[in-house]
């Protein structure tokens, strides 16, 4: 990996700007020189190549300088969400067995938007193990079973990527300032956004805070060319009272999650220009991506280099470099084989989207075919969302639903909890953006003739309304 981060930062002259964020402009040679510091730190704490480090740190400098200095050691990175709960945490290191953790220290609540940095503390477990692949970027993504999977990615996929997105067009170029709302703790936000850019000589800002107001001015501030956000973002953007001038601004992509026709049309109007698409997985990086927006309703053709099919209606990825999936022995809790076997099996991954494709092999993607949905660009499956309730002792059956936001039914004894104990329990153990905005107590829950919990989202409601 380090070869890789020698490569990119090698492509340009120091003196280009890399990182602009609250007036602050710092320089590839700048961001280089502080990423070799860290390293040193790092390297008196034993970390080295084949090291294996759990970082959690927010969208920010520092994050930016940990990832690249442990790379630039040879270290395998496992990048956990700012945002998940203490339990969660546990869980990852219990599966994965880091020798390190790095994370950042807060006084209080982690800012939304990118900071320029934080403190954070490095942490050596006694119990941790060393790699045993090449795999030095580890991502981790909701399962079927409420078990995480744990995704890996070689220095070679990485760089299969970064070029992949050189090679689409109307990508951020040379000389450009791309306006990142993204979070640089996923694939699309680090890969397109800090990888890419770093080998393409662009300009990455990031506004100060997250709000439609800060996120223009910052855009006009600084006169970006490009943006790359969510819906959330972009829905965000629609609500300003007042679009400046932005004489730069030629394109703007949605990544993330699937952006409705909606959306497409608000932005359209809006801004006047078509919002692109760019779509992936955490397992296969970007799939398809369409920058211009002009394939809508579908997201644009498959990138250069990947190779897919629709089989049974399901979108399905080549992957001939073998399994993303890592895991050990089932006695640890980690994905089991039938599981990760129906995800990827002879070189191709089953990417659990409804999709089909036009004459011309546009992609257009037509929801999802299993319990994972996404919240404000965040996955979250609801299975589990349903396994940590369950695991409550006075719970009887439950049912997790994505309606407008996550809705949870669950049965329980007359002496059950209440609503708002099964909140905390849920706020205790999963991050805030996977508990359930709206959480119904019943007595029991609807089922079908056979016997089968019903999950429709109406026959739910109806229940709820119904005299006990």
């Amino acid at each position: 990996m380090r070869g890789l981060l020698e490569e990119l930062f090698d492509a340009h002259p120091g003196e280009l700007p890399y990182l602009v964020h609250d007036g602050q402009v710092v320089s590839r040679a700048e961001v280089r020189s502080a990423v070799a510091e860290e390293a040193k730190v790092f390297g008196g704490f034993g970390i080295g190549d084949g090291s294996t480090v759990l970082v959690q740190v927010p969208p920010s400098r520092t994050q930016v300088e940990v990832v690249f200095a442990l790379w630039s050691l040879g270290a395998q990175v496992m990048l956990v969400d700012h945002r998940l709960a203490p339990a969660e945490v546990d869980a990852l290191r219990s599966l994965c067995r880091p020798e390190f953790t790095v994370r950042a220290m807060a006084g209080g609540r982690f800012a939304m938007a990118f900071q320029p940095a934080y403190e954070v503390v490095t942490k050596h477990h006694r119990d941790g193990e060393r790699a045993t692949t090449e795999h030095r970027l580890i991502q981790f993504s909701s399962g079927s079973t409420g078990q995480p999977k744990v995704i890996g990615r070689t220095p070679v996929s990485l760089a299969a990527e970064v070029e992949r997105f050189a090679r689409i067009d109307g990508m951020p170029r040379v000389g450009e300032r791309l306006l990142l709302l993204s979070s640089t703790a996923h694939s699309f936000g680090l890969i397109a956004g800090l990888l890419h850019s770093l080998v393409a000589g662009v300009a990455v800002v990031f506004t100060r805070r997250l709000s439609a107001r800060d996120v223009l001015t910052t855009a006009e501030e600084h006169d970006v060319h490009v943006i790359f956000g969510t819906p959330f973002h972009y829905e965000l953007l629609t609500t300003a009272k007042s679009v400046p001038a932005l004489p730069s601004l030629r394109a703007a992509v949605s990544g993330g999650e699937l952006m409705s026709d909606g959306l497409a049309e608000a932005f359209l109007e809006r801004f006047g220009f078509r919002l692109g698409d760019s779509y992936g997985t955490t397992e296969t990086g970007v799939i398809a991506m369409d920058v211009s927006g002009t394939s809508r309703p579908a997201v644009g053709p498959a990138a250069p280099g990947i190779v897919v099919r629709v089989n049974h209606g399901e979108l399905e990825v080549e992957l001939p470099d073998g399994t993303p999936y890592l895991f050990e022995s089932k006695s640890r809790g980690a994905v089991s084989d039938h599981l990760v076997a129906d995800r990827y099996s002879a070189g191709w991954l089953r990417t659990y989207d409804r999709a089909e494709q036009d004459e011309h092999g546009a992609i257009r993607l037509l929801g999802r075919s299993d319990s994972l949905v996404v919240i404000g660009g965040l996955k979250v499956d609801l299975i589990e969302v349903e396994s940590v309730l369950r695991q409550h002792p006075r719970i009887t059956d439950v049912v997790v639903i994505h309606a407008e936001s996550i809705e949870a039914y669950v049965a329980a004894a007359e002496d059950g909890p209440a609503a708002g104990e099964l909140a905390g329990w849920c706020r205790d153990r999963l991050a805030a953006y996977k508990v359930p905005r709206l959480i119904r107590v019943l007595p029991e829950l609807p089922r079908t003739s056979n016997g089968k919990l019903i999950r429709r989202t109406q026959a739910l409601r109806e229940a709820v309304s119904q005299p006990s």
